[in-house]
């Protein structure tokens, strides 16, 4: 757990900005992170979130948002959250990772992980409706590579930063830097910055400002209507 001393190469996220970020609804990722009740029964988190400021609110730290990519994914392919929860735990023990779902090692291993989750089921019907979406390997790559494809991995197969419009639109989520606030690669300034700024002043008079190219403000500038676009819907 992380506090706020410490959250360098962390990264913190509201679920409100993380929802942004990765266009997952603000309450699912409450949910997954948090726990909750249903019909009398209570459902523990997901996993357990790398931030915890102790002031009752859920925060997400930098690998939490990169996790959550990934298993949203796999429920909108319509594998239940039951089953998803059942193979990041034996993921967990497999791969020896606390988030194992967005770590490199499992584009590889996880279509046996999931595979093996379906083992222990007795409902036929629900075993067998898995094992057919990941009868070839081809089919469990169409869902973590989309997901994946565009995060840099560390050393110990760890997500370490993330270009979430494709690298060579030159903005990079990082931990490491500006708490993992989207940021203009080359000056490291917020994207949220430079796009408001652009807003307000214009193009030319936000890049003299800030000393960076014309194209890093109209890429902020499009990076942030994208993602207000993604939150009114």
């Amino acid at each position: 757990m992380a506090g706020l001393s410490n959250l360098v190469g962390i990264g913190l996220y509201t679920p409100a900005e993380a929802s942004r970020l990765a266009g997952i609804p603000a309450p699912k990722l409450i949910r997954w992170l948090h726990g909750h009740t249903s019909g009398g029964k209570e459902y523990p988190p997901l996993w357990r979130s790398q931030v915890d400021l102790e002031d009752g609110h859920v925060y997400l730290g930098f690998q939490d948002l990169m996790e959550a990519r990934v298993a949203d994914s796999f429920i909108k392919r319509g594998i239940s959250a039951l089953r998803v929860r059942q193979a990041i735990i034996l993921a967990r023990e497999v791969l020896g990772a606390a988030r194992p779902l967005s770590t490199n090692r499992f584009r590889t291993d996880g279509r046996d992980i999931f595979l093996k989750t379906v083992e222990t089921d007795q409902d036929g019907k629900e075993r067998e409706q898995l094992l057919n979406l990941f009868k070839r390997q081809y089919e469990f790559a169409s869902i973590i590579e989309p997901i994946l494809k565009d995060v840099e991995f560390d050393a110990a197969g760890t997500p370490s930063s993330w270009w979430p419009v494709g690298a060579a639109k030159k903005i990079i989520v990082d931990p490491a830097r500006a708490f993992g606030q989207p940021i203009d690669d080359a000056s490291s300034v917020p994207v949220a910055v430079l796009a408001k700024a652009g807003k307000a002043r214009g193009v030319e008079a936000t890049a003299l400002s800030y000393d960076v190219p014309k194209a890093s403000v109209r890429r902020a500038m499009e990076f942030m209507g994208m993602r207000e676009l993604s939150r009114a819907a």
